[in-house]
C-alpha cells in the first residue's frame, strides 16, 4: 500500500506493469492460503498450490485474449514487448529439410534453439510422469506423424531424418540414465475396461494437441523460439502437466476414483483454449488446412495407440503366465527339498511371486483428484 500511494504516476506503462505483476502475486498468495493440495508433497504443498494457481491465471488471460481482435492482440504484445515489432518468423529466415547431406557444426548449431533442447528434455520429461516404455514410444512415433500431417502448414515440421535418426539414439543412450520409476505404474492390464482405453487415446489426443498448439503459437503470434514468450509457456505448461498426469492415472486405474482432478480440467481447458486461439487468430494459415491430412492423422493415432495398448496386454498377460510357472516351479522343489512341509521362507517367496493386483487407493487417490478436502 505504501508503494501504491509513493510511486511516480507519470509513466503509465510502468505503471500498469508493476500493478499487473502485483496482482499477479496476490493472487498466488490466495492460491497457497485458498486452493487444495496437489497431488505431490516435495519439495512443498505450497509450490504445488501455486502451480495451480498459475494454471488458472493461465487460462483466464486465454479466456481473455480470445475476445480480442488481432489488431488489439498486437497492441498488446507490443506493450509487453515493443522489439515484437520487427520480429520475424523462423520459417521465413530459416531453410528446413534443405540439402540433408550437407551436415556442419555451423549448421547444426544454427538450429540449435529452444526446441532443440526441449526434444530431449520432453522426452525425459515423460519417462518421469508417465513411466511406460509403451506409452512414451507411441508418443513419440506419432509426434512424428503428426509433424508430417501437418508440414503443409509449418514448415519447420519438415526435417532431415538422417539426422533426426542420429539424435534420436543420443536421446535414447542418455535416457537409459534417467529413473525407471519410483512406485509401481500400471496404465493397462489384460483385465481393463474400454473406459480405460478410450482414455488412454483422450490422453494421446490432449497431448498431442498441446505439443502442437506450441509450434501453432509462435508461427501465428510471430514470436520466436527464444523468445520468453515461447520458453515460459513451455516451462508453465511442463510444471503444469506433472500433477495433471498423475491426477488422470489414478481417476484411469483406480475403479474407486469417480471424478476427474482439478488439475486435469484446467488443464484440458487450457489445450482446449490455445488451440481456439489459433484458429481464431491463425484463419489465413488454417485456410489452407487439408481435411483429409487432418483425419488421417487422428485415424493414424487411434490405430497406433490400439497396437500399443494391445502391445501392453499381451506383455502383461506372458509376464503372469512366466511368473506363475515359475511360482509353482518353485514350490514344487522346495516342497520336496522340505520333506514335504511348507517352509515361512518359501511361503514368502510364493507370494512375492504371485502377480501383483491392483490395489484399491480410492482414499488416497480421492485426495489426488483434489476432492478429499483439504489434505490431498
Amino acid at each position: 500500500m505504501y508503494f501504491a500511494f509513493t510511486r511516480d504516476d507519470e509513466h503509465s506503462d510502468n505503471n500498469l506493469r508493476v500493478g499487473l505483476l502485483v496482482v499477479i502475486s496476490f493472487f498466488l498468495v490466495i492460491s497457497v492460503l485458498a486452493f487444495p493440495n496437489g497431488p505431490f508433497t516435495r519439495p512443498h504443498p505450497a509450490i504445488w498450490r501455486m502451480v495451480f494457481g498459475l494454471s488458472v491465471m493461465y487460462f483466464l488471460f486465454l479466456v481473455f485474449l480470445i475476445f480480442l481482435n488481432w489488431d488489439q492482440v498486437k497492441v498488446l504484445m507490443y506493450w509487453l514487448d515493443p522489439n515484437l515489432r520487427y520480429a520475424t518468423r523462423e520459417a521465413d529466415i530459416m531453410e528446413y529439410a534443405v540439402n540433408c547431406t550437407a551436415i556442419s557444426w555451423e549448421r547444426i548449431l544454427s538450429h540449435f534453439d529452444i526446441f532443440a533442447f526441449g526434444h530431449f528434455a520432453g522426452w525425459a520429461m515423460k519417462a518421469l510422469l508417465i513411466r511406460s516404455y509403451g506409452l512414451c514410444w507411441t508418443i513419440s512415433i506419432t509426434w512424428e506423424l503428426t509433424e508430417l500431417f501437418f508440414m503443409h502448414l509449418l514448415p519447420n515440421f519438415a526435417e532431415c531424418w538422417e539426422i533426426h535418426s542420429t539424435t534420436g539414439k543420443i536421446k535414447r543412450a542418455v535416457l537409459q540414465f534417467t529413473p525407471a520409476s519410483w512406485i509401481y505404474v500400471r496404465w493397462f492390464d489384460p483385465k481393463s475396461s474400454f473406459q480405460r482405453l478410450a482414455g488412454i487415446y483422450l490422453f494421446m489426443i490432449l497431448w498431442q494437441l498441446t505439443e502442437l498448439n506450441t509450434f501453432f503459437l509462435k508461427h501465428i503470434f510471430v514470436f520466436q523460439a527464444s523468445h520468453p514468450l515461447s520458453w515460459c509457456r513451455i516451462l508453465l505448461v511442463g510444471v503444469i502437466t506433472a500433477p495433471t498426469v498423475r491426477q488422470y492415472y489414478a481417476y484411469l486405474t483406480d475403479t474407486q476414483c469417480k471424478r476427474v482432478g482439478t488439475q486435469c480440467w484446467v488443464f484440458g481447458a487450457i489445450a482446449f483454449l490455445e488451440a481456439l486461439a489459433c484458429v481464431k487468430f491463425g484463419h489465413d494459415l488454417f485456410s489452407k488446412t487439408q481435411i483429409r491430412y487432418v483425419l488421417l492423422w487422428l485415424l493414424c493415432l487411434a490405430l497406433i495407440t490400439l497396437l500399443c495398448l494391445y502391445g501392453m496386454v499381451w506383455y502383461e498377460q506372458n509376464k503372469m503366465k512366466t511368473t506363475s510357472v515359475q511360482s509353482e516351479d518353485y514350490d514344487d522343489s522346495s516342497v520336496v527339498h522340505s520333506g514335504g512341509f511348507v517352509t515361512d521362507d518359501v511361503a514368502a517367496q510364493r507370494n512375492s511371486l504371485q502377480p501383483t493386483k491392483r490395489r484399491k487407493a480410492s482414499g488416497r487417490n480421492r485426495f489426488v483428484n483434489g476432492h478429499g478436502g483439504k489434505r490431498q
